[in-house]
């Protein structure tokens, strides 16, 4: 029996100036945490992903590597590489994120002239949007 399925879920729109890479692992991070790739599910090969990316097989192969060592991805013999448990938070994961991207927001939320109300209605709402059920369509 011969099992074929959409290679990628994950929703893509490459953006000029900003790596691939990043923009590929931020891509799966939120495709993990929506819900559109659950655990167990088997996460596309790196020849795949390249050819339906269009990226370089190096690029894919980093990209999975690096899923893997964040935990976000298994290994299992006979399977192939697995969307894992969602990893629990290193100590310095919060640390990381509210010196980084929350200082990046917050400079271009203030260069668009959004005030603190805007920025914060922006993160309530992308927050619920992520807390979605997603129907997981079994053929």
């Amino acid at each position: 029996m011969c099992h074929i399925c959409a290679v990628t879920l994950l929703k893509l729109n490459l953006r000029p100036g900003e790596s691939i890479f990043d923009q590929l692992v931020f891509a799966s991070k939120k495709a993990f945490i929506s819900g559109e790739l659950q655990p167990g599910q088997v996460f596309p090969s790196i020849r795949s992903l390249a050819a339906e990316l269009k990226i370089h097989p190096n690029t894919a192969h980093k990209v999975v590597q690096h899923l893997i060592q964040e935990r976000w991805l298994e290994v299992r013999p006979g399977i192939g590489t697995v969307v894992s448990e969602m990893p629990r938070a290193r100590p310095g994961d919060r640390k990381r994120l509210l010196q980084g991207e929350i200082e990046q927001l917050v400079v271009e939320a203030r260069r668009v002239e959004l005030d603190l109300d805007e920025l914060m209605q922006a993160i309530q709402d992308q927050w619920f949007r992520l807390e979605k059920p997603v129907e997981v369509k079994r053929t």
